[in-house]
Protein backbone atom coordinates (compact mmCIF):
# COMPACT_ATOMS: atom_id res chain seq x y z
CA UNK A 1 0.00 0.00 0.00
CA UNK A 2 1.57 3.29 -1.02
CA UNK A 3 1.84 6.30 1.91
CA UNK A 4 -0.72 8.96 0.99
CA UNK A 5 0.88 12.44 0.98
CA UNK A 6 -2.23 14.50 2.51
CA UNK A 7 -0.16 17.84 2.35
CA UNK A 8 -1.39 17.50 -1.26
CA UNK A 9 -5.45 17.85 0.09
CA UNK A 10 -6.78 21.17 0.69
CA UNK A 11 -7.38 21.66 4.34
CA UNK A 12 -11.49 20.92 4.79
CA UNK A 13 -12.88 20.06 8.08
CA UNK A 14 -16.37 19.85 5.74
CA UNK A 15 -14.59 17.10 3.31
CA UNK A 16 -18.01 14.50 2.68
CA UNK A 17 -17.35 10.89 3.69
CA UNK A 18 -17.38 9.63 0.53
CA UNK A 19 -15.17 5.99 1.44
CA UNK A 20 -18.20 5.75 4.02
CA UNK A 21 -20.99 5.98 1.49
CA UNK A 22 -19.36 3.63 -0.97
CA UNK A 23 -18.60 1.22 1.88
CA UNK A 24 -22.31 1.03 2.96
CA UNK A 25 -23.21 1.02 -1.46
CA UNK A 26 -21.20 -2.47 -1.93
CA UNK A 27 -23.34 -4.43 -0.17
CA UNK A 28 -26.00 -3.64 -2.45
CA UNK A 29 -22.95 -4.35 -5.16
CA UNK A 30 -24.47 -7.97 -7.43
CA UNK A 31 -23.95 -9.45 -10.74
CA UNK A 32 -26.41 -6.59 -12.13
CA UNK A 33 -24.82 -4.20 -11.36
CA UNK A 34 -21.67 -4.92 -12.62
CA UNK A 35 -23.18 -5.60 -15.66
CA UNK A 36 -24.91 -2.33 -15.85
CA UNK A 37 -21.08 -0.82 -15.01
CA UNK A 38 -19.51 -2.68 -18.15
CA UNK A 39 -22.45 -1.61 -20.47
CA UNK A 40 -21.85 1.71 -19.46
CA UNK A 41 -18.14 1.12 -20.04
CA UNK A 42 -18.36 -0.31 -23.54
CA UNK A 43 -21.41 2.55 -24.85
CA UNK A 44 -19.04 5.65 -23.74
CA UNK A 45 -16.04 3.75 -25.16
CA UNK A 46 -17.12 2.15 -27.92
CA UNK A 47 -15.38 -0.80 -27.12
CA UNK A 48 -16.96 -4.26 -26.71
CA UNK A 49 -14.18 -5.28 -24.56
CA UNK A 50 -10.66 -3.88 -22.92
CA UNK A 51 -8.46 -6.91 -24.07
CA UNK A 52 -4.65 -5.97 -23.63
CA UNK A 53 -5.41 -2.79 -22.52
CA UNK A 54 -4.42 -0.61 -19.41
CA UNK A 55 -7.43 0.64 -17.26
CA UNK A 56 -6.44 3.46 -15.05
CA UNK A 57 -9.18 4.44 -12.30
CA UNK A 58 -9.09 7.52 -10.65
CA UNK A 59 -10.88 7.95 -7.50
CA UNK A 60 -12.34 4.28 -7.72
CA UNK A 61 -15.14 4.69 -5.21
CA UNK A 62 -16.87 1.66 -4.61
CA UNK A 63 -14.70 -0.32 -7.04
CA UNK A 64 -17.50 -1.13 -8.98
CA UNK A 65 -16.18 -0.16 -12.61
CA UNK A 66 -12.76 -0.95 -11.58
CA UNK A 67 -14.25 -4.20 -11.49
CA UNK A 68 -16.34 -3.97 -14.70
CA UNK A 69 -12.87 -3.16 -16.78
CA UNK A 70 -10.97 -6.21 -15.03
CA UNK A 71 -14.05 -8.03 -16.11
CA UNK A 72 -13.70 -6.55 -19.58
CA UNK A 73 -10.40 -7.46 -20.07
CA UNK A 74 -8.18 -4.99 -18.91
CA UNK A 75 -5.37 -5.12 -16.32
CA UNK A 76 -6.28 -2.27 -14.32
CA UNK A 77 -5.19 -0.11 -11.36
CA UNK A 78 -7.00 1.85 -8.82
CA UNK A 79 -6.70 4.59 -6.61
CA UNK A 80 -8.72 6.80 -4.53
CA UNK A 81 -7.63 9.56 -1.54
CA UNK A 82 -10.57 7.92 1.00
CA UNK A 83 -8.96 4.88 2.78
CA UNK A 84 -12.62 3.34 2.81
CA UNK A 85 -13.23 3.48 -0.66
CA UNK A 86 -9.84 1.86 -0.98
CA UNK A 87 -11.23 -0.68 1.12
CA UNK A 88 -14.44 -1.04 -0.64
CA UNK A 89 -12.36 -1.90 -4.00
CA UNK A 90 -9.94 -4.57 -2.09
CA UNK A 91 -13.70 -6.03 -0.78
CA UNK A 92 -14.95 -6.28 -4.51
CA UNK A 93 -11.45 -7.51 -5.93
CA UNK A 94 -11.89 -10.02 -3.02
CA UNK A 95 -15.22 -10.93 -3.49
CA UNK A 96 -15.61 -11.38 -6.83
CA UNK A 97 -12.30 -13.62 -7.35
CA UNK A 98 -10.50 -10.49 -9.37
CA UNK A 99 -7.79 -9.87 -7.02
CA UNK A 100 -4.10 -10.20 -8.46
CA UNK A 101 -1.27 -8.67 -10.05
CA UNK A 102 -3.83 -7.99 -12.94
CA UNK A 103 -5.65 -5.31 -10.83
CA UNK A 104 -3.45 -2.76 -8.47
CA UNK A 105 -5.24 -1.09 -5.66
CA UNK A 106 -3.47 1.63 -4.03
CA UNK A 107 -4.05 4.90 -1.88
CA UNK A 108 -3.59 8.14 -3.20
CA UNK A 109 -4.28 11.43 -4.12
CA UNK A 110 -4.42 12.77 -7.81
CA UNK A 111 -3.04 16.01 -6.50
CA UNK A 112 -0.39 14.80 -5.60
CA UNK A 113 2.32 15.28 -8.30
CA UNK A 114 5.16 12.98 -7.16
CA UNK A 115 2.28 9.86 -6.75
CA UNK A 116 0.64 10.57 -10.24
CA UNK A 117 4.83 11.03 -12.25
CA UNK A 118 5.42 7.35 -10.23
CA UNK A 119 2.17 5.61 -11.93
CA UNK A 120 3.26 5.71 -15.99
CA UNK A 121 0.78 5.76 -18.91
CA UNK A 122 -2.57 4.13 -19.38
CA UNK A 123 -4.71 3.26 -22.28
CA UNK A 124 -7.75 4.47 -20.15
CA UNK A 125 -7.71 6.51 -17.60
CA UNK A 126 -11.35 6.77 -16.06
CA UNK A 127 -12.22 9.26 -13.77
CA UNK A 128 -16.26 9.37 -12.91
CA UNK A 129 -17.66 12.05 -10.29
CA UNK A 130 -14.02 12.50 -9.18
CA UNK A 131 -11.83 15.22 -9.55
CA UNK A 132 -14.78 17.95 -8.90
CA UNK A 133 -14.76 16.93 -5.07
CA UNK A 134 -10.64 17.42 -4.69
CA UNK A 135 -11.07 20.98 -4.52
CA UNK A 136 -8.66 21.88 -7.08
CA UNK A 137 -10.68 20.46 -10.38
CA UNK A 138 -7.92 21.93 -13.09
CA UNK A 139 -5.16 20.62 -11.04
CA UNK A 140 -6.34 17.84 -10.93
CA UNK A 141 -7.45 17.44 -14.64
CA UNK A 142 -3.86 18.58 -15.88
CA UNK A 143 -2.67 15.33 -13.83
CA UNK A 144 -4.96 12.80 -15.19
CA UNK A 145 -4.23 14.13 -18.83
CA UNK A 146 -0.82 13.26 -17.48
CA UNK A 147 -1.51 9.71 -17.63
CA UNK A 148 -3.04 9.08 -20.80
CA UNK A 149 -0.75 7.15 -23.17
CA UNK A 150 -0.51 8.74 -26.69
CA UNK A 151 -3.49 7.60 -28.45
CA UNK A 152 -5.19 6.51 -25.35
CA UNK A 153 -8.64 7.56 -23.85
CA UNK A 154 -9.60 9.79 -21.30
CA UNK A 155 -13.04 9.13 -19.62
CA UNK A 156 -14.24 12.01 -17.33
CA UNK A 157 -17.51 13.01 -16.01
CA UNK A 158 -17.49 16.72 -14.10
CA UNK A 159 -20.32 18.26 -12.58
CA UNK A 160 -22.44 21.14 -14.61
CA UNK A 161 -22.27 24.85 -14.07
CA UNK A 162 -25.50 26.14 -13.19
CA UNK A 163 -24.67 29.58 -12.43
CA UNK A 164 -26.50 30.81 -9.14
CA UNK A 165 -28.11 27.19 -8.74
CA UNK A 166 -24.78 25.67 -8.24
CA UNK A 167 -23.90 28.20 -5.94
CA UNK A 168 -27.22 27.14 -4.25
CA UNK A 169 -26.00 23.35 -4.48
CA UNK A 170 -22.15 24.79 -2.73
CA UNK A 171 -23.87 26.03 0.13
CA UNK A 172 -26.19 23.00 0.70
CA UNK A 173 -23.20 20.59 0.64
CA UNK A 174 -21.12 22.75 2.91
CA UNK A 175 -24.38 23.00 5.46
CA UNK A 176 -24.96 19.18 5.29
CA UNK A 177 -21.23 18.76 6.43
CA UNK A 178 -21.33 21.27 9.10
CA UNK A 179 -23.19 19.05 12.02
CA UNK A 180 -25.85 16.38 12.35
CA UNK A 181 -28.52 18.45 12.64
CA UNK A 182 -27.91 20.43 9.44
CA UNK A 183 -27.33 17.12 7.55
CA UNK A 184 -30.44 15.61 9.33
CA UNK A 185 -32.49 19.23 7.98
CA UNK A 186 -30.91 19.45 4.80
CA UNK A 187 -32.04 15.55 3.75
CA UNK A 188 -35.73 16.05 4.90
CA UNK A 189 -35.90 19.05 2.93
CA UNK A 190 -34.54 17.65 -0.04
CA UNK A 191 -35.67 13.83 0.27
CA UNK A 192 -39.42 14.57 -1.43
CA UNK A 193 -37.51 15.52 -4.65
CA UNK A 194 -34.36 13.70 -4.76
CA UNK A 195 -36.24 10.51 -4.03
CA UNK A 196 -39.42 10.97 -4.29
CA UNK A 197 -40.04 13.23 -7.66
CA UNK A 198 -37.30 10.96 -8.82
CA UNK A 199 -38.68 7.49 -8.28
CA UNK A 200 -41.97 9.14 -9.53
CA UNK A 201 -40.71 10.17 -13.02
CA UNK A 202 -39.00 7.08 -13.26
CA UNK A 203 -41.85 4.65 -13.01
CA UNK A 204 -43.78 6.52 -15.01
CA UNK A 205 -41.03 6.37 -17.97
CA UNK A 206 -40.38 2.56 -17.02
CA UNK A 207 -37.06 3.27 -16.04
CA UNK A 208 -36.86 1.09 -13.25
CA UNK A 209 -33.07 0.91 -12.19
CA UNK A 210 -30.19 3.84 -12.31
CA UNK A 211 -27.85 3.43 -15.33
CA UNK A 212 -24.67 2.68 -14.33
CA UNK A 213 -25.60 -0.08 -11.79
CA UNK A 214 -26.11 2.94 -9.18
CA UNK A 215 -28.24 3.46 -5.97
CA UNK A 216 -30.74 6.15 -5.82
CA UNK A 217 -30.15 6.84 -1.59
CA UNK A 218 -26.17 6.42 -1.85
CA UNK A 219 -26.34 8.55 -5.13
CA UNK A 220 -28.66 11.02 -3.34
CA UNK A 221 -26.30 11.21 -0.15
CA UNK A 222 -23.42 12.04 -2.51
CA UNK A 223 -25.14 15.01 -4.47
CA UNK A 224 -26.23 16.44 -1.04
CA UNK A 225 -22.91 15.86 0.98
CA UNK A 226 -20.46 15.89 -1.92
CA UNK A 227 -18.44 18.90 -0.81
CA UNK A 228 -15.71 19.96 -2.14
CA UNK A 229 -17.91 20.76 -4.75
CA UNK A 230 -16.74 22.91 -8.02
CA UNK A 231 -18.98 23.06 -11.85
CA UNK A 232 -17.46 24.09 -15.11
CA UNK A 233 -18.98 24.48 -18.42
CA UNK A 234 -18.30 21.75 -21.26
CA UNK A 235 -16.38 24.20 -23.32
CA UNK A 236 -14.27 25.01 -20.77
CA UNK A 237 -13.05 21.26 -20.35
CA UNK A 238 -12.63 20.83 -24.33
CA UNK A 239 -10.89 24.03 -24.23
CA UNK A 240 -8.30 23.51 -21.59
CA UNK A 241 -7.97 19.83 -22.81
CA UNK A 242 -6.98 20.77 -26.24
CA UNK A 243 -4.09 22.88 -24.87
CA UNK A 244 -3.29 19.44 -23.75
CA UNK A 245 -3.08 17.91 -27.04
CA UNK A 246 -6.76 15.95 -26.43
CA UNK A 247 -9.29 16.16 -29.00
CA UNK A 248 -13.16 14.93 -28.03
CA UNK A 249 -15.05 12.08 -29.12
CA UNK A 250 -17.80 12.20 -27.36
CA UNK A 251 -19.81 14.65 -25.67
CA UNK A 252 -22.91 13.65 -23.07
CA UNK A 253 -24.52 17.22 -21.62
CA UNK A 254 -27.47 17.77 -19.39
CA UNK A 255 -28.21 20.95 -20.84
CA UNK A 256 -29.46 23.51 -17.77
CA UNK A 257 -29.91 20.35 -15.72
CA UNK A 258 -28.17 19.41 -12.65
CA UNK A 259 -25.18 16.61 -12.28
CA UNK A 260 -22.64 15.54 -14.61
CA UNK A 261 -21.29 16.08 -18.31
CA UNK A 262 -19.42 13.06 -19.74
CA UNK A 263 -16.62 13.41 -22.26
CA UNK A 264 -13.95 11.23 -23.67
CA UNK A 265 -11.32 12.81 -25.40
CA UNK A 266 -8.26 10.62 -26.99
CA UNK A 267 -4.26 11.87 -26.64
CA UNK A 268 -3.28 13.04 -29.94
CA UNK A 269 -0.07 11.00 -30.65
Amino acid sequence: MQTLDTSTMPDSEKRFAFGKNWRNFIRLVDDERVKAAEDSLRGMLAMQDLSSRTFLDIGCGSGLFSLAARRLGATVMSFDYDRNSVTSTQELSLRYAASGPDWIIQQGSILDREYVARLGQFDIVYSWGVLHHTGDLWTALSNAALLVRPGGALFISLYNDQGWISQYWTSIKWLYNSNAFTRVLITAVHLPYLIGVRLLVRFAKGHFKLPRGMSLWHDMKDWLGGYPFEVCKPNAVTSFLAELDFKPVKVKTNGRRSGCNEFVFQKLP
